[in-house]
């Protein structure tokens, strides 16, 4: 499985900048996304788009839902961006999104800047690292 992840955020990374590439900045984010899971999905690969995740709290009660941009082969969330630049809430965006779905990967990509950003997030039961891709 932990090959199966390395080689779909591969596949997300070459596909986000392809997407750059051609589009580049100065889009609605929804344009981007919509272009990601349009090209990873010409690819054969599954991606649900607004993906709801609920979050529980202690005992199970439901406390609400997020709705990640992009959940791939129902093993790595995406979250587009289309910001000048990163923020921490982007960040803690997705690693909410990660714990409150128990999905250990996850990728933050941002169309915005005139450079393509993507980073890997892993989050696992003990802590939140960074892995660069």
């Amino acid at each position: 499985m932990k090959d199966r992840v390395f080689c779909l955020c591969d596949m997300v990374r070459e596909t986000g900048f392809e997407i750059h590439r051609y589009h580049g900045p100065g889009h609605m984010e929804k344009v981007y996304e919509n272009a990601l899971v349009h090209r990873l999905r010409k690819r054969g690969l599954k991606v649900e788009q607004q993906c709801p995740l609920r979050v529980y709290d202690e005992d199970g009660t439901v406390l609400g839902e997020y709705f990640a941009d992009l959940m791939v082969e129902e093993m790595l969330i995406v979250e587009a961006k289309a910001a000048k630049a990163v923020a921490v809430e982007h960040v803690a965006q997705l690693l909410g999104y990660l714990r409150a779905s128990r999905v250990e990967h996850g990728l933050l990509v941002n169309f915005g800047a005139p450079v393509f950003f993507i980073k890997k997030y892993v989050v696992s039961d003990t802590m939140a690292t960074i892995d660069g891709i």
